[in-house]
């Protein structure tokens, strides 16, 4: 089993940052990907960024390229995702989940955080 707990969501203006955390515990090592995903009402999940604990291999939305960079401390078992020139449209419900294979695909995550709401204001 591997938990994971978002932090870091909340409201901010459009051309803001904010910068998402999530804390894996548990059976970490049988997910070398961690990813981030993030929805709205009505919607499928939506793919965001994702990042290999051991390679440090990125993957990020074509949507997203440029303005978020996913990072980890492997030490602390977290991973993060900083968000800058946010935009209306970023506004979602943000998920961490962990899993292995493509790294792109919802998939390849059999574990997810509980989510971290995120408002970009016009």
């Amino acid at each position: 089993q591997v938990q994971l707990v978002e932090s870091g969501g909340g409201l901010v203006q459009a051309g803001g940052s904010l910068r998402l955390s999530c804390a894996a515990s548990g059976r970490t090592f049988t997910s070398d990907a961690m990813g981030w995903f993030r929805q709205t009402p009505g919607k499928e999940r939506e793919f965001v960024a994702a990042i290999s604990w051991s390679s440090g291999h990125t993957v990020y939305a074509d949507s997203v390229k440029g303005r978020f960079t996913i990072s980890r401390d492997n030490a602390k078992n977290t991973v993060y995702l900083q968000m800058n020139s946010l935009k209306p449209e970023d506004t979602a419900v943000y998920y961490c989940a962990a899993g292995v294979g493509r790294m792109a695909a919802w998939r390849s995550y059999g574990y997810w955080g509980q989510g971290t709401q995120v408002t970009v204001s016009s």
